[in-house]
């Protein structure tokens, strides 16, 4: 599979210091170029400061910097002979939380920055309770800023102790603490000497040795997207169905049954690029030629007979409206985009909402609005062949969709 390659998803509040840990990050693994850091250098200068100002690097877009403000989910990629990275940089605001889901959705391992001198707040709460809510099981608190509490083990004492009363009451997470300053470098590429009573390893080093479980390697899923047909010489009975592998291994003789027709058949062959491969696994895009000439398009599923997903109209998921005109409400009518399909689906009913800060649930209020989370009860036109969201990211998750508009409205998580 070549170098390993790690996402991790990164938020704190405002100024705790996540443009200058990213910064540190790029700077001292020596991926940003000499270009890059003339004109960082040059516009802290401009700025009246010595050295160079690491957030700037982050913060890429100047209009953003004037407003001091940074928007949306920006995506960075970054390589140590280790690993290769992509850090997908959420913005702390509150009304952001939508930015958040989506960043975090695809992330192994969450970085919550903290400032040692604030502790814990309201941010650091949601941005746990969201990554947990998107099956991110590796979480790392970052207590930055240590150099302006002198560097001092009982502040960052209080901030463990503080995380682990809240993180108690989420799903299992493995949560390692690191005490640094992004902008001396303590504790992020480095090991720190201002810091000798912490033992454990530095950011860098944690984030190249950690160990995440790949995708899911025991339920086979291919949703289809397209089906092949060249009608070129000597292709005329070609004919191939083009995906990507969400889970499992596929290997050709395999037996499979094609979903929902509920045929079976032989794989024959799976190709990529042109070659002939022994097996696929996810997230491998391939094409698979089957036995027989069966009723396959865009939105079937190809799996194994002996493990096939469950199928049912009725679905009960966590849902993120991110929609900032309209509101979630029972009797809803909705496009539900599942894999590869897209069905009807109308809004049964909203069980409840959480506050993401306090984690508490209320009964009393039906609707959800923008970037609120909510568990809710969706009925379909026609049956989903899913999986639990915790089992399979790609087969549990959904977007719902505004058939008026085409707007994403909401991003969900089916429970299991």
């Amino acid at each position: 599979m070549g170098m390993d390659l790690l996402r991790f998803s990164t938020a704190g509040s405002v100024d705790d210091g996540k443009s200058t840990l990213i910064g540190r990050l790029l700077f001292d693994t020596k991926t940003i170029f000499e270009d890059q850091l003339e004109a960082v250098q040059k516009a802290t200068l401009k700025r009246g400061q010595q050295g160079v100002d690491l957030a700037l690097l982050t913060d890429g877009l100047r209009a953003e910097r004037e407003q001091g403000i940074t928007i949306d989910v920006a995506y960075r990629y970054f390589a140590t002979p280790r690993r290769k990275f992509i850090i997908a940089d959420t913005p702390g605001h509150i009304q952001y939380t939508r930015n958040m889901v989506t960043g975090a959705s695809t992330a192994q391992v969450a970085v919550i920055l903290v400032d040692a001198r604030n502790g814990v707040v309201e941010q650091t709460c949601r941005h746990a309770f969201i990554s947990t809510l998107l099956g991110i099981k590796n979480l790392v608190v970052a207590v930055n800023k240590m150099d302006l509490v002198d560097y001092d083990e009982e502040a960052f004492n209080r901030v463990v102790a503080d995380f682990e009363d809240f993180s108690s009451r989420l799903e299992s997470a493995q949560i390692q603490y690191i005490p640094v300053s992004a902008l001396h470098g303590d504790n992020v590429v480095e090991r720190s000497r201002n810091m000798t009573w912490y033992e454990g390893p530095a950011l860098l080093y944690h984030l190249e040795t950690i160990h995440v479980a790949g995708d899911n390697s025991v339920d086979a899923r291919f949703p289809v997207q397209w089906v092949i047909r060249p009608q070129t010489e000597g292709f005329e009975d070609f004919r191939g169905y083009a995906g990507k592998v969400t889970g499992g291994v596929f290997r050709p003789g395999d037996d499979v049954v094609v979903m929902p027709s509920g045929f079976t058949t032989k794989i024959t062959g799976i190709h990529m690029m042109g070659r002939d491969l022994e097996e696929a696994y996810s997230p491998m895009s391939v094409v698979m030629t089957l036995a027989d000439d069966i009723d396959v398009g865009r939105g079937s599923l190809i799996c194994k007979p002996q493990n096939q997903p469950e199928q049912s109209q009725d679905l009960d998921a966590m849902l993120c409206w991110f929609s900032p005109t309209s509101q979630l409400s029972r009797g809803q009518k909705l496009v539900l985009r599942h894999t590869t399909r897209d069905v009807k689906v109308v809004v049964q009913e909203v069980l409840y909402k959480v506050d993401v800060n306090t984690l508490h649930r209320s009964e009393d209020d039906p609707t959800l609005a923008l970037n609120d989370v909510g568990r809710v009860k969706l009925r379909t036109s026609e049956p989903l062949y899913a999986d639990p969201y915790r089992r399979n990211r790609s087969t549990g998750s959904l977007i719902l969709v505004d058939p008026r508009t085409n707007d994403t409205v909401a991003a969900g998580m089916l429970r299991g």
